[in-house]
């Protein structure tokens, strides 16, 4: 076969529960669905961080955040690590990038300091709002004669902000911005990096898509009366006020009214973004690659969206922030239609793409390549017997240093320095509501857990660990 493509559709803090071929009939995502139909959907991926630096760094380098040093959204990537785009444009190919990279830090008016990437055609916006004249998504309303304070002058309503028409919004610049780099790269190899910064909070889709969605139909989060009394400082403060927002997002304050907007408005994101997906893969397809390039579909981490009373992200572990959407597809390479629900990270990633070019896979690589299920000689029901992540005072949480480990049966969380934790039995408790960290009847099964964890995160930090049994 000729040398595949590679266009990675990377979304900021989308659920795993927002694909309607995957099992929520209340969104509307039908070329998503078309990606999920043609190649092969992880129904169990798991981020390796809840938040979004040490999350890309971590699949972005094939490395967990403790090893690559990026474990935090305010550090930088050292320089000495290696993105899978330097890896792929040292083998020759075209590499761009629309939207934001986040290796970095943005605050105060910084602009993303970056280091070799390999990145050659670099449109960067972090996110919509004109904070740097760098910003290329400012550069582009301002050549159509907009302006994003003028656009994003709508309505607020609750929780919920009316935000810019479809036609000027940061995912539909970021698909033209896709579709441009597609159409002038026709006759080399190219890795592409879709990175548009929605359904992130705030809440504020196109009016046209919000009108889409009657919040009466929509779901509560899921919540068990009292099941904060169990769980950790951290969540208890973060279902008061949802930090990291602009101030006003007073979680206690809000109703069920209140609650079924942010999910109606969230869906609405969503969806805005799979018929941006949609214009990408016409795109692919009118350009005669379609079948030559390998396309991903994924998110850096998940939100919260309510659920155990907490917006956004932060410290939380829970699967709502941290499994997320997986979806490879590339017509006669791959499977088709296929469901693989073994336990899977992000880390994957980098060793997949490079096997599947026929690249070699540096030994600094951590992850496991997910090849040979998407080429149907593995086991669909089983990739890893653990996921492992990882959450490091990343915001204002500045005492919460976290590590997980997942099984199939059970999640076992500490948070080091302190006594808490966090364990549920996900067989009998699949939504995480009763933590069974003090429960005496579970100490047996927290102590194994506690040293599969602590491996998890001695290992992590070796790019080469010891073969199991080795000693």
């Amino acid at each position: 076969m000729s040398t595949p493509n590679i266009l990675w559709l990377c979304t900021d803090q989308q659920r795993c529960d927002t694909i309607r071929s995957l099992g929520n009939d209340l969104i509307r995502t039908p070329n998503i669905d078309k990606l999920v139909n043609e190649g092969v959907a992880f129904t169990q991926a798991y981020c390796q961080s809840p938040v979004c630096s040490p999350s890309r760094a971590s699949f972005l380098t094939g490395r967990y955040p403790r090893t690559t040093r990026c474990r935090q959204n305010g550090q930088t990537i050292p320089a000495d690590e290696v993105l899978v785009s330097r890896m792929f444009a040292n083998a020759g190919y075209r590499c761009g990038l629309a939207g934001k990279l986040h290796l970095a830090s943005c605050s105060e008016g910084k602009v993303e300091e970056r280091i070799d990437d390999g990145y050659h055609d670099f449109h960067w916006s972090h996110h919509p709002q004109p904070d740097w004249p760098e910003n290329a998504y400012t550069q582009w309303l301002r050549s159509k004669g907009q302006s994003w304070k003028d656009l994003y002058s709508g309505p607020s309503t609750g929780f919920v902000k009316v935000g810019v028409p479809a036609e000027f919004h940061q995912t539909k610049w970021c698909a033209d911005t896709t579709i441009d780099f597609i159409r002038s790269n026709q006759d080399r190899p190219w890795f592409f990096s879709f990175n548009c910064f929605d359904p992130h909070h705030a809440f504020d889709p196109p009016p046209e898509y919000l009108a889409k969605y009657n919040p009466d139909d929509m779901p509560l989060p899921k919540f068990e009366s009292g099941e904060l009394d169990a769980k950790t400082t951290f969540q208890r403060l973060d279902s008061v006020w949802a930090h990291n927002s602009p101030g006003e997002f007073h979680t206690a304050a809000m109703t069920d009214a209140d609650r079924r907007q942010v999910t109606a408005a969230y869906y609405a994101m969503c969806e805005l973004i799979d018929d941006q997906v949609g214009r990408i893969m016409d795109s692919l397809e009118r350009s005669g690659q379609r079948e030559n390039t390998i396309v991903i579909f994924m998110s850096d981490h998940g939100e919260m969206l309510g659920d155990h009373g907490i917006y956004f992200k932060g410290p939380h572990f829970y699967d709502e922030a941290i499994h997320v959407p997986l979806v490879i597809s590339a017509p006669d390479r791959f499977q088709a239609g296929l469901r693989v629900g073994g336990l899977t990270e992000l880390v994957d990633l980098v060793p997949t793409l490079l096997e599947a070019a026929d690249m070699e896979v540096p030994k600094r690589v951590q992850g496991k390549s997910l090849l040979p299920h998407l080429t149907g000689q593995a086991d669909p029901a089983h990739h890893r017997d653990t996921v492992f992540c990882e959450y490091y005072n990343s915001w204002t949480h500045g005492d919460a240093y976290g590590t997980m480990l997942r099984t199939t049966r059970e999640k076992f969380i500490v948070y080091h320095g302190t006594d808490q934790g966090e364990l549920y039995d996900l067989n009998s408790d699949p939504d995480e509501f009763t933590n069974l960290w003090t429960s005496p009847d579970h100490q047996s099964l927290k102590l194994r857990l506690m040293q599969q964890c602590f491996d998890a995160s001695v290992l992590g930090m070796d790019p080469w660990p010891p073969r199991r049994g080795a000693f």
